[in-house]
């Protein structure tokens, strides 16, 4: 097995490792989230250059062709989930802050890391990929208008369009355009292409930093108030349980393969925290719970991928369908 396998196979324990030297740090040397805080954003646009790599841009372009993919992708996340959601944060206490930071990040698809672990579950990463922009895009024009529904006028009004469109130029459609102009140039010259293969090793090195980065900077904020946010981790375990069941009864409904089926389950479960903390982090004086509740599905969330990258191919959406499967399709 070679190295780049390797480091596939066992990204999972990669990622606890980050993760757990975090913690190391955040609760030893909690001074120093701080500092680490400033390279949230600048690690976040070199995983996602690396990752966008991942996929070659002509086949991204014959993915938006399914529409029916694309549809269901819409549906479940700017649909479906913003009535789960509201649901399932009723039982939440009324702090504007951990109620901001549960829509914050229940209320926006993952545009990173969910083609990860729908490749480990051996599903139709093509699909996600070409969908992130698209999700994005959707997702900084109606957070402020599910905000204002949820929780009215006054709260919504933290979130402002600026911040969001700067996190689209930046953090999406700059490292977007770098991976395209690296493929074109890869077509033409070896160097390119080298640079290209290199880059193919760093999605799961640079996602475990971003996991330590992110959680270091952050774990100071959670343990401070864990008494206050606390009553968010049922809902977020609710959620990752619910997500998946749906996203399985609708892919059958709209006729999805198996690959494209676990590409929507991932794509309705997984949520944007990495890329919606740097907004929760500048919300106005009030809101300092918002980045910890943020971080915290964050936590939850990775425990709960362990869990369906294996449950999702294995049982909820197995290469043989089964007949609840084949009963939602109609055949």
């Amino acid at each position: 097995m070679g190295r780049k396998a390797w480091i596939r196979r066992h990204q999972i324990a990669l990622y606890a490792v980050a993760v757990l030297a975090a913690l190391g740090v955040g609760l030893g040397r909690p001074a120093a989230g701080t500092a680490v805080e400033r390279f949230i954003e600048p690690v976040l646009v070199v995983l996602l250059y690396v990752t966008f790599l991942e996929v070659p841009f002509v086949r991204i372009r014959r993915a938006f062709a399914n529409g029916r993919f694309m549809a269901a992708a819409l549906g479940m996340n700017f649909l479906v989930v913003p009535v789960v959601a509201w649901g399932l944060t009723r039982v939440l206490p009324p702090n504007p802050a951990v109620l901001v930071g549960s829509f914050m990040v229940l209320l926006t698809p993952c545009i990173d890391y969910v083609i990860t672990f729908t490749e480990l579950a051996d599903g139709d990463a093509e699909q996600v990929t070409a969908a992130t922009p698209a999700l994005m895009l959707v997702q900084l024009l109606l957070l402020p208008a599910y905000l204002r529904l949820f929780m009215g006028p006054q709260a919504a009004g933290i979130v402002e369009a600026g911040p969001f469109v700067e996190a689209f130029l930046t953090i999406i459609a700059l490292p977007l355009a770098l991976a395209w102009a690296t493929e074109a140039v890869a077509e033409r010259a070896a160097a390119g292409e080298r640079w290209q293969a290199a880059m193919g090793w760093l999605p799961v090195p640079m996602l475990s930093v971003t996991l330590f980065v992110v959680v270091a900077s952050q774990l100071p904020r959670v343990r401070s108030a864990f008494d206050q946010i606390a009553a968010v981790v049922p809902v977020y375990v609710a959620f990752l349980v619910v997500m998946p069941l749906l996203a399985r009864v609708a892919a059958g409904a709209v006729g999805l393969d198996v690959g494209e089926s676990r590409a929507l389950v991932f794509t309705s479960v997984t949520r944007n925290s990495l890329v919606v903390l740097p907004l929760a982090l500048a919300l106005p004086a009030g809101y300092e719970l918002a980045p910890a509740v943020v971080v915290t599905q964050t936590l939850v969330e990775l425990s709960g991928m362990v869990v369906l990258t294996r449950a999702v191919p294995a049982w909820l959406v197995p290469s043989a369908p089964t007949p609840l499967f084949d009963a939602v399709r109609g055949d």
